[in-house]
């Protein structure tokens, strides 16, 4: 089967697949991987295989927001993935998952326009149990700030004129926001594959952005190499 959207053969993918949004991130993550070969690159999407651990594994990038990183999960479980770990970014809602710490998402709040048009209202976007306690079992080597919890999942990323009850969910317990996690836990348990979530923070969500916000400082470079090394050893363990 050949895959458009992400120009690769299904014969070419591994069962086991690390996602993140940028592009330049899945380059430095598949430079973790022995023989690592770039597959096929196509807008937002960029496939790198390789091993790690003597495993055979995957590293695909899945650009912004829910709807475009929907069709890169959909076509990597078409090509017989059948587990997947996002390592991305996210702002926080709780003062003490600081800038620079890392949140295993147990869960995502579905507020993004994407899930509520694949699964029925009410229906819990959660990551697979054994891809968030592997996660959680590679935590218990490193002296790290890490959090696990509910995420939420939102399309906006710049205020507009329509309010978002931000504090709310604060309130609720929610540790943190991003944009892709609840599409892909529900795609997911629709198609019955493994999946689960592990990012970096990089700011406060009720920051503003324009003038506090900013994913390059060395303290995140440390937060997401550090994701990355957790998921790409819990997926190969």
């Amino acid at each position: 089967m050949y895959l458009s959207n992400l120009k690769v053969e299904a014969d070419q993918l591994p069962k086991k697949v690390i996602v993140c949004g940028d592009p330049d991130r899945a380059t430095l993550i598949a430079k973790s991987l022995e023989e690592n070969k770039l597959l096929a690159q196509n807008r937002e999407y960029y496939t790198y295989v390789g091993y790690f651990n003597n495993e055979y594994i995957a590293v695909v990038s899945h650009g912004v927001g829910a709807s475009g990183a929907a069709v890169c999960f959909e076509q990597l479980i078409q090509g017989g993935v059948e587990e997947i770990i996002r390592v991305g970014t996210a702002g926080s809602y709780q003062k003490a998952v600081k800038p620079g710490s890392l949140v295993i998402s147990t869960a995502s709040v579905r507020t993004d326009g994407f899930s509520s048009q694949i699964v029925p209202e009410g229906f819990p976007a959660i990551a697979d149990l054994s891809v968030t306690n592997k996660l959680l079992k590679q935590t218990e080597k490193v002296n790290f700030p890490i959090f696990s919890g509910i995420t939420l999942t939102l399309d906006v990323f710049y205020q507009g004129v329509v309010p978002f009850p931000h504090q709310q969910y604060q309130e609720a317990g929610v540790l943190a926001v991003e944009m892709e996690i609840a599409a892909l836990y529900s795609i997911a348990s629709i198609r019955q594959v493994k999946a689960g979530a592990i990012v970096a923070i990089d700011g406060y969500a009720d920051a503003d952005l324009a003038e506090d916000y900013n994913p390059h400082t060395d303290q995140m470079k440390q937060a997401i190499d550090q994701a990355v090394i957790i998921a790409l050893n819990a997926l190969t363990n």
